[in-house]
């Protein structure tokens, strides 16, 4: 019984020393970005005219993230982006109708479309994009290769396909 003491004694110390010693070595995990919502730009809201039908505001903003029953004349559009290492940024714009035209609309400032893209930029540095342009050269090349590729299985060496027999598709 002495000798289980002392091993679990001895153990012990060196077992937290190795965890202790591997949780340094743990590194950060990798998140997902997560976008939730829609994303409004300034262009569809500069877009946007007292008097327009729920319809022509659906067809510029797109469908409400948020349509409430008890204020039927009211649309929320969120949108939400959580990226790693950056702060969220929610974004709110409110739609305001009455008789079923839009009134007003009311919300946060929101980037052009080109400002939104720029922000998601990850930093990551993008090698040099080959040209994906083909020379008069290249295409002709490529058509002997195709025309050597169809001359080689249209060989009278090459075995013919077998013929398939379908069942009949009419009932007898």
């Amino acid at each position: 019984m002495f000798r289980t003491y002392l091993r679990f004694f001895l153990l012990a110390p060196a077992l937290l020393v190795l965890g202790l010693s591997l949780s340094g070595c743990v590194t950060k995990p990798y998140k997902a970005d997560v976008v939730q919502g829609n994303f409004v730009s300034s262009e569809q809201v500069a877009a946007l005219k007292a008097g327009m039908s729920k319809i022509q505001v659906r067809n510029i903003l797109g469908t409400p993230l948020l349509t409430d029953l008890f204020h039927a004349d009211r649309w929320d559009y969120v949108f939400t982006i959580e990226r790693d290492g950056v702060p969220s940024q929610p974004r709110h714009l409110t739609t305001y109708f009455k008789s079923e035209t839009l009134e007003r609309w009311e919300g946060d400032a929101v980037p052009s479309e080109f400002e939104f893209v720029k922000s998601l930029d990850s930093g990551r540095k993008i090698g040099k994009v080959p040209s994906l342009a083909a020379s008069e050269k290249d295409l002709n090349d490529f058509a002997q290769r195709e025309n050597s590729k169809l001359k080689t299985t249209d060989s009278p060496t090459a075995a013919p396909a077998a013929a398939k027999d379908y069942p009949s598709l009419e009932t007898p």
